[in-house]
């Protein structure tokens, strides 16, 4: 039977440590709830923290262990749906990267990968439906606002 390595700071150094990877959304709503889901994290955690602001003046210093990602979407860069001409609305940019992401970083089946969603509805509504129904992640693996309805109850 191999050696359970303990979870410390010394065996998260470690090359052949796993590392447990999660995607974190929010937008200039949730940057508090952020903040929060964030210092929980452990440091060998690997991934992307994606958020959501109307513009670059929302952005705000976020910590996040050394091998994540942070990716600002700033709607007023960011146009609508195609063909539309239309602004980007709320949970749009959120919605679109995450999900281009997932389509390209995280493998079929058996992910292992945790999903925190703190975002508004409509972004998450949208995020929710790509990973189960497209990607096949367990919803037991994807984690919501309860209010929003979109996962069965734990």
């Amino acid at each position: 039977m191999p050696e359970i390595t303990p979870h410390n700071e010394s065996a998260c150094r470690a090359s052949k440590h796993a590392r447990a990877q999660h995607v974190v959304t929010a937008d200039e709503a949730s940057l508090s709830d952020l903040e929060l889901a964030l210092t929980t994290l452990p440091i060998c955690s690997t991934g992307r923290v994606f958020v959501e602001v109307p513009d670059a003046s929302a952005i705000v210093p976020l910590s996040v262990p050394p091998r994540m990602t942070v990716t600002w979407l700033c709607r007023d860069r960011r146009s609508g749906a195609p063909g539309t001409g239309r602004g980007c609305s709320n949970g749009e940019a959120l919605a679109r990267a995450v999900n281009a992401w997932a389509d390209e970083m995280l493998c079929d089946g058996g992910c292992e990968t945790t999903v925190t969603l703190l975002g508004g509805f409509l972004g998450t509504a949208e995020i929710v439906d790509h990973l189960v129904q497209d990607r096949g992640i367990d919803p037991s693996r994807i984690h919501a606002p309860e209010r929003f309805g979109l996962l069965p109850v734990r």
